[in-house]
């Protein structure tokens, strides 16, 4: 069954509609809550409120649109609003083991430990941008969003996405350049 069934399904009531789009969705979904908001289980409630959100809306549901973009929009502006309401600039304890899986591994030995202190590098000055600048991140190079998505998908003009995008930039590189530094 495809998304435009489970959303019909949805529409007319039946709420296996929704088991099916939650079964395809969900793992996608807390990843990129994940990486914006640096803990699992607030991502996981985040991602559970925007199903609840949708289907509770769904009838609002444009049909002539994928649900995809729809969905991962909609978790990423939830976990945004939670990220930026609690003050988070979460550390990253534990997170490595929690995001093991969104990265492909290695092919030797020595590879991949190299590959893996890039990661914890990378996850590491992830958690230190501020919320916005996560997000902003997460859509342009996660989600692969174009400049103009995710300006719609912020309610921010272009210009803004892109200072976003430049500063996140800036200021992983200088994150991640003083780490090599230090070794």
């Amino acid at each position: 069954m495809d998304d435009l069934q489970a959303i019909q399904r949805l529409k007319a009531g039946d709420i296996n509609g929704l088991e099916i789009l939650v079964m395809r969705y969900q793992a996608k979904a807390v990843r990129t809550a994940f990486l914006i908001m640096h803990d699992e289980i607030l991502a996981e409630d985040v991602v559970q409120d925007t199903f609840v959100h949708i289907y509770q809306r769904i009838g609002q549901f444009d049909l002539s649109r994928p649900f995809e973009p729809y969905l991962l929009r909609s978790v990423v502006n939830a976990a945004l609003n939670v990220a930026q309401k609690a003050g988070r600039h979460s550390s990253m304890e534990g997170g490595f083991d929690q995001v093991e899986g969104l990265l492909s591994q290695a092919a030797s030995v020595e590879s991949e430990m190299e590959y893996i202190q890039l990661k914890q590098g990378i996850i590491a000055a992830l958690a230190k941008l501020e919320p916005r600048q996560r997000a902003a991140v997460v859509q342009r190079y996660y989600l692969e969003m174009s400049e103009r998505e995710m300006a719609a998908a912020l309610d921010a003009a272009p210009g803004t996405v892109k200072w976003l995008l430049n500063a996140a930039r800036t200021r992983l590189r200088d994150l991640l350049g003083s780490e090599r530094n230090v070794e």
